[in-house]
């Protein structure tokens, strides 16, 4: 599993199942075209900024950070990382101006699991970097979080091993811009 698959799972289960089961390649849509060239164009930026939006005024960055758990069974790839003497820090790039979701705190929750266990440090806090504002939101990183992002997992693989489709999201606006929505069949994702 990725953090990203549970970024998507808790977004809409569907995008999940769609991406895991459809032998096709899954399409791109504008918006995430450009959110992957902002995030290529935010590195680089990041590497020339100080680390004053995240309320720092010492630490390390480490960029692009690709980081396994095989206990876990869990791998994903972070934008970056701060280390301090005291904590480790995941923080997500987003190409967004609406707030955090849920499932973008769940995805922070899941590098703070992954960060503590490559780095040996404590994670308390994480932030998303709002590319367009220019901003850093802090997010909480709390025990209650950690346990979901395991329970999560669990109900992935259960997912996995039954092979069944879940329920469509109830967020239904979310199926407007989705690239999955002509597989949905949904008439609230048609409609």
């Amino acid at each position: 599993m990725t953090v990203t698959d549970i970024r998507q799972y808790l977004y809409c289960a569907r995008v999940f199942y769609f991406t895991v089961f459809l032998a096709t390649t899954r399409p791109l849509t504008y918006k995430m075209d450009e959110g992957i060239r902002q995030h290529e164009e935010e590195a680089t930026r990041e590497e020339r900024r100080s680390l004053r939006p995240y309320g720092l005024t010492e630490g390390e960055r480490a960029l692009d950070l690709r980081l396994t758990s095989e206990r876990m069974g869990l791998a994903g790839r972070l934008d970056m990382a701060i280390r301090t003497r005291g904590e480790a820090i995941p923080v997500e790039h987003k190409y967004s101006t609406a707030g955090i979701g849920t499932h973008q705190r769940y995805q922070l929750a899941a590098y703070a699991l992954l960060l503590e266990e490559a780095w040996g440090l404590p994670v308390r806090r994480a932030f998303v970097y709002a590319i367009p504002l220019r901003r850093a939101v802090e997010v909480p990183i709390r025990p209650g979080m950690r346990r979901y992002v395991t329970r999560t997992l669990h109900a992935m693989r259960r997912l996995l091993e039954w092979e069944s489709m879940p329920p469509p999201t109830r967020h239904t606006g979310r199926c407007r811009e989705c690239e999955f929505r002509r597989y949905c069949g949904d008439e609230l994702c048609i409609g």
